[in-house]
Order: C-alpha cells, then sequence, then structure tokens
C-alpha cells in the first residue's frame, strides 16, 4: 500500500476522496487543508483522512482493513502534518461507537451526545484548561458570559454589568477563535478594560474548549441531522459537564437576540439543555441598537462619531487607531 496527498486536496485527488467517502456513508467537508489516502496496488483508496486547522476530520477506512492498523496510519499521518504546522493539540469528532478505536490512537473523550463524540490528544487537557482559569476563593453564587465581542460594545457592558450585579463571581469567556473582524487577542484585551470596573468578573480566553461552528464537522451526520442543533448540543454539554460543574456555574446569562436568528436558535436550544445539568439560563433585553455589527458597518463607513456613542472609550481608541492606520496604507 503506498499513500497520496492533498494540500489542499484537488482535481482528481479530491474527486476519488469523495466518492470514497460517499460510498463510506460520508460527506467531505470543505474547510479541509490537508487530506491522505491510503492507496491498494490497484491505486483504489482504502482509508482516507483530512485536516482542518487543529481538527482531525472525513476519517474512514474500507470495510475489512477496520481493525488491522489502517487507521492508525492515516491518524500517524494526519498528525505528523499537523505538528509541521506547529499545531500540537488535536480533536477529533466522531461516532460514539468510535470511541474505542480513537482510544488505542491516544485519544480521549471530552463530551458525547447521541450522535458525536469529542475527543483530544491530552489526557487531562480539559482539566488543565479549568484549573489554569482564575476564580473566586469565596462560593456563593457563580455565573457566566460567552461572548466574541467583535468589538466590544455598551451593549456588552451593560449586559456584564447587570450579569455581574446579581451574582457574588461572573465568569466572562471571550472565544478564541480567529474568525473574526477583531482579533482573538484585542477583542479579549478590550472586554478586560471594558469591565475592569467590576471587580467580580474574572475574563477568561476560550481557548480551544468552546466549540465554534466553523471548526465543527459535519461529514458523518445524517442529511436528516441539523449540524447546528448537534453543534450546539455538544458544545453545551462539554461547557456544562467539564467547564461548568467544576467552575460552579450555576447561572448562564445570554442576551435577547433580534437581530441573529442562528443566536436566537442556540439561546432556545441553551434552555432546553443548560437546566439538565443544574444552570439555569437567564435572558437580559439588549439595549437599543446597539449591536457589534452594526459598529462593523461604521468602521466600514469611516463614521467614528457614531461609533463613539455605541462602545466604551477603550474600544472606541482602538478603532480609532485601527482606521488611522488603514488611512496611511
Amino acid at each position: 500500500m503506498f499513500t497520496e496527498t492533498g494540500a489542499p486536496p484537488s482535481g482528481a485527488l479530491l474527486n476519488r476522496t469523495k466518492r470514497f467517502l460517499q460510498s463510506q456513508g460520508l460527506r467531505f467537508d470543505d474547510d479541509v487543508e490537508f487530506t491522505v489516502n491510503l492507496l491498494d496496488e490497484d491505486g483504489e483508496i482504502v482509508a482516507t483522512g483530512s485536516l482542518a486547522h487543529n481538527v482531525l476530520k472525513c476519517i474512514a477506512v474500507k470495510e475489512g482493513l477496520r481493525g488491522e492498523g489502517t487507521a492508525a496510519t492515516i491518524v500517524s499521518e494526519l498528525a505528523t502534518q499537523s505538528f509541521h504546522l506547529g499545531r500540537t493539540h488535536l480533536f477529533l469528532f466522531t461516532k460514539p461507537e468510535n470511541e474505542e478505536q480513537f482510544a488505542s490512537l491516544g485519544f480521549y473523550p471530552m463530551a458525547a451526545t447521541g450522535d458525536v463524540l469529542m475527543m483530544e490528544n491530552r489526557k487531562t487537557g480539559i482539566d488543565d484548561y479549568v484549573k489554569s482559569l482564575k476564580k473566586p476563593e469565596a462560593g456563593g453564587k457563580i455565573g457566566t458570559v460567552v461572548v466574541n465581542c467583535n468589538p466590544f460594545t455598551l451593549g456588552h457592558q451593560y449586559l456584564m454589568e447587570t450579569a455581574s450585579s446579581r451574582v457574588d463571581a461572573l465568569h466572562v469567556f471571550v472565544l478564541s477563535e480567529d474568525r473574526s473582524q477583531f482579533p482573538a487577542d484585542l477583542r479579549y484585551r478590550l472586554v478586560l478594560e471594558g469591565v475592569s470596573h467590576l471587580k467580580n468578573v474574572y475574563v477568561h480566553k476560550s481557548g480551544d474548549y468552546i466549540i465554534s461552528s466553523a471548526t465543527f464537522p459535519t461529514y458523518f451526520l445524517k442529511e436528516s441531522v441539523k449540524p447546528d442543533e448537534v453543534n450546539g448540543t455538544l458544545d453545551l454539554t462539554l461547557f456544562a459537564k467539564r467547564i461548568a460543574k467544576p467552575l460552579g456555574i450555576t447561572v448562564r446569562f445570554v442576551g435577547t437576540e433580534p437581530f441573529c436568528p442562528t443566536t436566537a436558535r442556540y439561546n432556545l436550544l441553551m434552555k432546553k439543555i443548560l437546566p439538565r445539568y443544574g444552570i439555569e439560563v437567564v435572558e437580559l433585553e439588549r439595549k437599543d441598537q446597539i449591536s457589534a455589527s452594526k459598529v462593523r458597518k461604521l468602521m466600514a463607513e469611516g463614521k467614528l462619531e457614531e461609533i463613539k456613542k455605541l462602545v466604551p472609550e477603550t474600544t472606541y481608541r482602538a478603532i480609532s487607531d485601527i482606521l488611522k492606520a488603514e488611512n496611511r496604507r
């Protein structure tokens, strides 16, 4: 047997890979950066796997070769490629019945639903992450907010001020994925600065542990299954069992969502799932007409004075610096 690779896959290699996955009842995910196929003596694909960011996905082995080390060959190739790219912390999403197979390859279960199992290649990865978070010394009522803040607005500030007034301590998780107009480090800094007057608020980077739909694979889901719902269910299950529980979080605050249907659906899913784990979901009314998307629109139009009415001074200064830098180009 020999291998073929594509970075990213294209042309005949991509078409062959898609056909093989289809024969295994799977689909190809469009965000793949690297694919490796294992071929037999006739040049036919007998196993495949792909890499997107730090997620191993689209892994399939032809029936009859399963359990013969074929999957190990694929995973080893993907891990090597990932390490070359400087990505040593790896995740994979698979069907729950495949847990034993991937456990033998050095992956550890993190959370599961009826449809999906999430695994990582660090035995205590998520536990170490939670232990690293700054937390209150005393107990009391502990709440949380999970935000993107692209960028941090007066609406976000109002949400956190209101939430912090209702609990003894508030954990704020800022999404770490760099898929927003404002880079992750800048968003995190603006939140830190924007809540510095709230002494019971603890701001954290979400790291890899609050799942993004951008990295969540759909290749093994049935056509009838809604990816957003499966992704949200897994995300909330992981958060409730592995993050909220050890931190003693019993309430999660969200803003009402009149602008984004996807977020509104996620909020409904939250109300359905989190109470099962003893976490109350509290919806807080948003400040009228204050949204991060509106700020981004005004940025594109260069309307600094209008932006000033919608964001804290710290965010305004950052936006002003960004626009000045763009004007100098």
